[in-house]
């Protein structure tokens, strides 16, 4: 492509100067005519305004007045004849001294009507310009003045010009073949020497295969400011990271992905306001200099969910070992209490432990109009218990039941706070004398879910929440901190707020609008 552009553009380039050329040559040739006609109109008319022309007229041998005289003026003005003549045309001076007498070769009616002319002529010279003009004296003509140049000497004038015209545009056609040279390099540096059949063939593949891939796919270019523009966003992209049409400006994608664009990644999780997304980030360089970035995004939305239920549903049958090993323990306590004989003692200890449990769970199942978190707040008891933890669930903790948000979200909301309270209270037990414990409350107020979470841990630097919405934040080592972003997604999906409340614990308190709630 760059090459047919260079020729394209040398033989435009020749054409252009070369009608430039011929064109300045016409007017050259026009211009020295002009010239001409200029010189000998002026030498002429002076010539017969002069008062001394007047005398050498009225003398008795004109032309030895006036011979000399021409012939000084014809030389310091360089024209090739003088001719001083009577008004019948009868010459009194002329270059050639023996043509003196004879008649002068050429029209003279318009100077003898007054007129000043110019006219080509061949005369005895050959062919030349030549002007003509009348002699005065008291308002009667009494002779005639031509001076002219002939078409040889303009000729070899014209000749002398067309050097410097041609030099000139010789340059002019060096300077503007280097120039398309330079532009035809820059172009195919540009489109890698590609002719423009393969870079439409190309445009066209690449085109159809961003918007059949399954996968978002945005390209960054060179320039990283905010109010740079993305340069590829393909269809997926658009519908995972929910953009508009037309083109995207960099401070349009979600916080997450801004903090992507330094450095490489691969499959980093990165949260959006209602997607959990798999970011991998490929920088693009050529000749060793960095020309663009490449963001490769999958939607793991459902995948994480599902995670989320499977790592629930991993929690329950946990707990449902450590009950049927800690049953199995205290029904061998209560065979061997009843082979001493130690009836009412083994009643006694069999009855109280399952009361205590029935009086839980039948209180969450009359309070918590929703399985799924009822089974949920059970389970944790037991996990927070294995641990050390004592986790209490208020009594006052009670929740209708509700449209949104739906099951799966409040499992993800009370897991995420309820599983972090219980990390950081184990955390923060520094020996066995120190009690931790985690409370929760989940309930209703002016059609509002408010969910309580405190715990003994230390809570968050300096109380800020904000970095909930940040992914990857944790004040554990070696946790990924995704279950704080997903609080943080639940609570802005529903319009609702998360903050510190004032205590002397660690309190996390959820607020989130109803819908579809019922007193």
């Amino acid at each position: 492509m760059a090459g047919q552009l260079f020729l394209l553009q040398l033989v435009v380039l020749i054409l252009v100067i070369g009608a430039g050329t011929a064109l300045a040559v016409i007017d050259q040739r026009h211009e020295n005519d002009e010239s001409a006609e200029r010189a000998v109109t002026t030498v002429a008319t002076t010539l017969a305004l002069s008062n001394s022309t007047v005398e050498g007229l009225r003398a008795p041998d004109p032309t030895a007045v006036l011979q000399p005289e021409t012939e000084r003026i014809r030389l310091a003005t360089g024209i090739d004849f003088i001719v001083v003549m009577t008004p019948a045309a009868v010459r009194y001076t002329h270059t050639n001294p023996q043509l003196i007498g004879g008649t002068f070769l050429g029209n003279t009616v318009r100077a003898l009507a007054g007129e000043t002319f110019t006219e080509t002529y061949t005369g005895s010279l050959g062919p030349s310009v030549r002007a003509v003009t009348p002699v005065y004296d008291d308002s009667r003509i009494v002779g005639l003045v031509s001076a002219g140049v002939t078409r040889e000497k303009i000729g070899y004038q014209f000749v002398r010009s067309l050097p410097t015209i041609f030099s000139v545009a010789a340059i002019g056609l060096a300077v503007s073949a280097l120039g398309a040279f330079m532009l035809s390099r820059r172009l195919r540096s540009q489109t890698l020497g590609m002719a423009p059949d393969e870079l439409r063939r190309m445009y066209e593949h690449h085109d159809a295969v961003l918007h059949s891939i399954g996968e978002g796919l945005v390209v960054i270019g060179r320039d990283t400011g905010d109010y740079a523009e993305a340069e590829v966003v393909n269809d997926e992209a658009r519908r995972l990271l929910d953009l508009p049409e037309g083109p995207i400006r960099l401070s349009a994608l979600p916080e997450s992905l801004r903090h992507a664009r330094a450095g490489d990644s691969r499959d980093e999780t990165h949260l959006t306001a209602d997607r959990v997304l798999l970011v991998s980030r490929e920088p693009v360089e050529r000749n060793g200099h960095h020309v663009g970035t490449v963001l490769t995004l999958r939607d793991r939305t459902e995948l994480q969910s599902i995670m989320g239920e499977l790592d629930s549903m991993r929690g329950f049958a946990e707990s449902l070992r450590s009950q049927a090993h800690e049953s199995a323990n205290r029904l061998h306590t209560i065979i061997t209490m009843v082979e001493l004989g130690r009836y009412e003692d083994a009643v006694a200890f069999a009855t109280e432990d399952l009361r205590l449990s029935q009086e839980l769970i039948d209180r969450l199942m009359a309070a918590v109009h929703e399985p799924a978190l009822a089974a949920l707040l059970l389970g944790k008891v037991e996990a927070a218990a294995e641990r050390g933890v004592d986790l209490t669930v208020t009594d006052d903790t009670a929740l209708g039941p509700v449209a949104q948000p739906s099951a799966r979200e409040l499992v993800t909301l009370v897991g995420n706070l309820v599983d972090n309270a219980i990390d950081a209270a184990h955390v923060a037990t520094d020996s066995p004398c120190d009690d931790a414990w985690v409370e929760v409350t989940v309930r209703e107020e002016s059609s509002m879910m408010v969910v309580r979470v405190a715990d003994s841990g230390r809570g968050f630097p300096n109380r800020n929440l904000d970095k909930f919405a940040a992914r990857g934040y944790s004040t554990k080592s070696g946790s990924r901190g995704l279950g704080l972003a997903l609080v943080a997604q639940v609570v802005a999906r529903h319009s609702g707020t998360i903050r510190n409340e004032p205590s002397p614990w660690s309190t996390v308190v959820v607020e989130i609008p109803l819908e579809g709630a019922t007193s």
